[in-house]
């Protein structure tokens, strides 16, 4: 069987990764599917060949708001059909998750909320609960009714100590909160499988990394990107990966390679 490549990642701002090279990247991933987080831009906005690359199909959820969240999906296959409705208005307006479906195989691609907040007063906390709760409900429905599911994106949260480098001196900011971290836990229970953990249990892999105090260049970050697998999915699932030397954004790329058969 062929491999199929599904590789995540959140681009800080898709018009800024296309001016460092975001194309360059997207032709030399070996990818079969990318999801994008964070492109902060309406389609019509980006570069033609941003928004319709050569061989690729995409399709993208923006927000109401201009210049704020949305996600993008580009696919070498053209996906049977793209959803993008989590039922709830407050939800939809923020432009954040997207369900492609291929075969056998449901790719999930979600910009999950900080909870922090405008003032970083954890105010958003509450949403970003209730989100997780209308994905994972979502997402289960998916599994009922026997398909593979791959759900994938920046979660925003680092679930366990081993996924940042700095644990005690943050238990107290969204993004390693303990009702955080128990949402997590509810998903891991539920049988969704963290695919990097299942290949890789040393410490010193992160994701995501503050733009100042050269935390990259130490490596003081935080691993809050994800693809996790259902069991259906999982025996399917090859290898997970994190390219930290990807450095266009804020956020690094994480994946899996997968059997193609999972379609």
């Amino acid at each position: 069987m062929g491999k199929l490549r599904v590789v995540s990642w959140n681009v800080n701002g898709l018009r800024a990764c296309a001016k460092k090279g975001f194309l360059e990247w997207l032709a030399q991933a070996r990818a079969q599917v990318v999801g994008l987080q964070e492109v902060r831009a309406l389609a019509e906005q980006l570069p033609p060949p941003v928004r319709s690359p050569p061989r690729w199909r995409a399709h993208f959820v923006s927000a109401v708001r201009k210049g704020y969240s949305g996600v993008g999906l580009y696919s070498r296959r053209a996906p049977d059909r793209v959803e993008g409705d989590l039922g709830e208005a407050r939800f939809n307006d923020e432009g954040r998750a997207q369900f492609a479906h291929f075969g056998k195989l449901v790719v999930a691609n979600v910009y999950f909320p900080k909870g922090s907040g405008p003032g970083r007063d954890n105010s958003r906390v509450p949403y970003k609960l209730d989100f997780y709760r209308a994905v994972f409900d979502r997402l289960q429905r998916h599994r009922r009714a026997g398909k593979r599911v791959l759900v994938m994106g920046d979660f925003n949260t680092a679930h366990r100590e081993i996924d940042l480098a700095r644990p005690r001196s943050n238990t107290k900011n969204s993004g390693f909160l303990a009702e955080e971290r128990q949402e997590m836990d509810r998903w891991i229970e539920a049988g969704w499988v963290d695919t990097f953990r299942h290949f890789h249990a040393e410490p010193g892999h992160y994701t995501w990394w503050r733009q100042w105090g050269e935390a990259r260049e130490n490596n003081v970050g935080w691993r809050i990107d994800y693809v996790l697998a259902c069991p259906r999915a999982l025996p399917f699932v090859k290898r997970a990966f994190i390219w930290p030397d990807v450095d266009l954004s804020d956020h690094c790329p994480v994946g899996v390679d997968l059997d193609s058969a999972i379609m």
